[in-house]
């Protein structure tokens, strides 16, 4: 299937069948797609936590707008964000860069020094907006992939920032999460939206030429 085929296909399932898994190996795929999304001067500034463990979504239920999505589905994915940019998290990408590039160490530091100076000037408030808006190119590859692999998925902002980040002990790994993504399959009874027509706004109105 082409990918609008596959983007007509998937829609946000509101019920999950909990006795059907999502193997390894595409899980691995879906995460990779997350992984390649391209950021803001390749900083890739947020992190992806894999929550499998029963226990731990029941506990981060609290909060949840649609707490049997998150009970039932196979894997959560929490897309959490940087708190805040530093010169250390910067040089920490770049050397990366320099040392698989097998460039000289510190070859873009004019361009890191822009950055710095860039972010540096900023609230941490502001930092966070600013990594927090690239987890969502991560969020769509990963919507594609798995609606390739025939995954259903849930993205939602609809749960407690805190409740999350405290089960999870993000804010000790300098991480705020942003969205999550629910992965599974769906339950063809429970889920109403399966059986409906898939509904957006005509081309004619979305698309404004200039």
């Amino acid at each position: 299937m082409s990918l609008l085929e596959n983007l007509q296909w998937r829609h946000a399932v509101k019920a999950y069948d909990s006795t059907k898994k999502v193997s390894a190996e595409d899980l691995e795929k879906i995460l990779e797609a997350a992984r390649l999304a391209p950021t803001s001067s390749g900083l890739q500034p947020f992190r992806i936590i894999v929550v499998e463990n029963q226990d731990l979504k029941e506990k981060m239920v609290k909060g949840t707008l649609n707490p049997e999505v998150m009970k039932d589905c196979s894997q959560v994915l929490v897309f959490a964000a940087w708190d805040s940019y530093s010169d250390e998290k910067i040089d920490e990408v770049y050397d990366r860069h320099t040392e698989e590039r097998d460039l000289p160490k510190g070859r873009f530091s004019s361009y890191t020094d822009k950055l710095k100076q860039i972010y540096g000037a900023q609230t941490a408030e502001e930092n966070f907006a600013h990594t927090a808006r690239q987890t969502y190119i991560a969020l769509g590859l990963a919507m594609a992939q798995a609606a390739e692999l025939k995954v259903d998925s849930t993205p939602a902002e609809g749960f407690s920032n805190e409740v999350v980040d405290e089960i999870l002990g993000l804010k000790e790994l300098g991480l705020k999460s942003v969205t999550l993504l629910y992965l599974g399959y769906r339950d063809l009874e429970k889920d109403f939206l399966s059986h409906m027509k898939k509904v957006r706004i005509p081309m004619e109105e979305f698309i404004i030429q200039k």
